[in-house]
């Protein structure tokens, strides 16, 4: 009985002895068989065991990333990957102290059984953050809306495409890795949404748009009078945008405006004419201008008709407001003021146009009350008026143009009606200092047919006859003012400069027309100018002042060159 209890406590005793040896034996080492990463650790203590799987230099493997069309290959530390010899010691430590009795009797009898443990790996999921991020900084972008813009080459509406947006989810690729760092594989999501605009949505405005674009002939009911606008300047009339295709109000009443100047035909007041050396009168005619509330509805709705191509600008009947019998008798008439210039060295088809301009307002009388316009009393400048090509200041440039020389006529009307005291409605000035107006500086007024016109009220409380007296040998105009003679004095002061802008270096441009080496200036250098002149008026209510501004470019000389040999 002694000796069975006696076994039982031995075999009990012998049960405690293994169960202290599940991982680690009664000495504190770690039970044997055990091998972790390659490394044997049973037999040591587990200090030990942490030394040696720390001593054994395990390298990072490679690591792909990708995202999208974007590659990358980097070591595994990069992106915060390390190994834990801790964790792979208690692996292998759990796994041995799950050991069955039999399994413990037979390490104690030497047969013992190896257990191999993997490295166990952990990601830094802050570092591989960083990393990606840095990795992924440039690839997200925001979507980019198509554009509808003007191809100034093809001269057609065309579409910038769209492009989408991108955005890099690295949280997701981050999550994964950390989950899985023996991956040697990681994809970035790229995420990618349209843009708000696209290039097949703007498509069909585009090609409405460009339906718009053809010749528009205007012309006004009951005359011959007709306007035209190129494509390009129809094209100018409306907006293409995402939004739909739309008048440009702004621009389609500007186009209205210079278009309506062109083509009425107000009424001729009755006026003098020279007869040799006398005056004689001439009778007023009625007129047909543009019936504009009207006219602008049709100018408008053809303009976004593709399928029009002309336009009839309804039209009403423009009355003299001077007739014969209200004429002065032309021997009571006073001299009130002469405005004077000089043109030399003008070519011949400046001073045709000189010559023709100045016959055109020669002997126009204006009604007390109303408003002086140089270029309905000249008709127009056109080459059914008699004009022809000159110089002409157009685009930034000196060019050849038709009516170069009607700003001769006009300066010299301004002056004079500046000099009688007349309100200013409308004077323009041109873009640099002329020479042709010396030594009178920013003393002139500029025309443009159309649009650009010169314009003075009659306050004179009678009619004003323009009478011109045009000297081609001498190259001198004037223009003088006769009317009953208002009781005031005028003086103009000179010009104040109130600074000066040195004129840009000179400009040579290749002109194939030219023989090689041959040398020709089309453009002559003229300093800018800020100024002003002052005019003071007295008269019966008292003395008033008022100033015409300048602002003169600094221009500069331009000359064109054959080419080189």
């Amino acid at each position: 009985m002694k000796l069975w209890m006696g076994g039982v406590a031995a075999v009990v005793l012998l049960g405690g002895a293994l169960a202290m040896g599940v991982a680690s034996q009664a000495d504190g080492t770690l039970a044997p068989g055990l091998r972790v990463a390659g490394v044997e650790v049973g037999g040591m203590t587990r200090a030990q065991a942490l030394g040696a799987l720390e001593a054994q230099a395990v390298a990072a493997p490679q690591v792909r990333v990708s995202a999208g069309t974007n590659a990358w290959t980097l070591s595994a530390d990069q992106l915060g990957w390390r190994a834990d010899a801790g964790a792979s010691l208690a692996a292998a430590e759990k796994v041995a102290a799950g050991r069955g009795l039999l399994e413990r009797l037979q390490a104690m009898l030497g047969q013992v059984r190896v257990r191999e443990f993997p490295l166990v790996t952990r990601v830094d999921a802050a570092a591989a953050r960083a990393t990606l991020g840095t990795l992924t900084a440039g690839l997200e972008t925001q979507p980019r809306s198509a554009a509808v813009y003007f191809d100034q080459t093809a001269r057609r509406y065309a579409v910038k495409p769209d492009a989408p947006g991108r955005q890099v989810d690295v949280e997701t690729a981050v999550t994964t890795y950390v989950a899985a760092p023996a991956l040697t594989s990681l994809q970035i999501p790229v995420k990618e949404w349209k843009a708000q605009v696209t290039a097949q949505a703007l498509q069909p405005l585009v090609t409405q748009g460009n339906a718009l674009m053809r010749p528009l002939t205007i012309q006004l009911q009951g005359t011959p009078r007709t306007g035209i606008l190129n494509a390009l300047q129809v094209a100018n009339l409306y907006w293409v945008r995402a939004a739909g295709v739309e008048p440009d109000e702004q621009a389609m009443k500007a186009a209205f405006g210079r278009l309506t100047a062109y083509v009425d035909q107000p009424a001729r007041n009755a006026r003098y004419a020279l007869n040799g050396e006398a005056l004689v009168k001439v009778a007023e005619k009625a007129g047909r201008v543009t019936d504009r509330a009207a006219a602008y509805a049709a100018f408008k709705s053809a303009v976004m008709d593709a399928e029009k191509s002309a336009v009839l600008f309804p039209s009403k009947v423009s009355a003299p407001t001077l007739t014969l019998a209200q004429l002065p008798d032309p021997g009571k008439l006073e001299l009130i003021t002469v405005g004077q210039s000089t043109y030399y060295h003008s070519s011949p088809a400046r001073r045709t146009n000189v010559a023709n301009a100045a016959a055109k307002i020669s002997g126009a009388v204006v009604p007390a009350g109303e408003v002086f316009s140089f270029l309905n009393t000249l008709g127009g400048i056109s080459a059914g008026n008699g004009f022809v090509s000159g110089l002409i200041i157009s685009g930034g440039r000196t060019v050849d143009g038709l009516g170069g020389g009607v700003c001769q006529v006009s300066t010299t009307t301004f002056r004079a009606l500046y000099q009688a005291g007349l309100p200013v409605v409308e004077r323009n000035q041109h873009s640099y200092r002329v020479g042709y107006y010396e030594p009178q500086v920013g003393y002139e007024a500029a025309v443009y047919d159309p649009g650009v016109d010169l314009k003075f009220m009659n306050d004179t409380g009678a009619p004003l006859l323009i009478k011109t007296i045009n000297n081609n040998a001498r190259s001198t105009l004037q223009v003088e003012v006769w009317g009953i003679k208002p009781r005031r004095t005028v003086a103009i002061s000179p010009a104040t400069i109130l600074s000066r802008t040195p004129h840009p270096p000179a400009q040579y441009v290749v002109n194939p027309a030219l023989r090689p080496g041959a040398m020709n200036q089309v453009d002559w250098a003229q300093d800018g100018y800020n100024l002003y002149i002052t005019r003071t008026i007295k008269d019966a209510s008292g003395v008033r002042s008022d100033v015409t501004k300048t602002v003169y470019k600094p221009w500069r000389a331009v000359y064109e060159m054959g080419p080189r040999n």
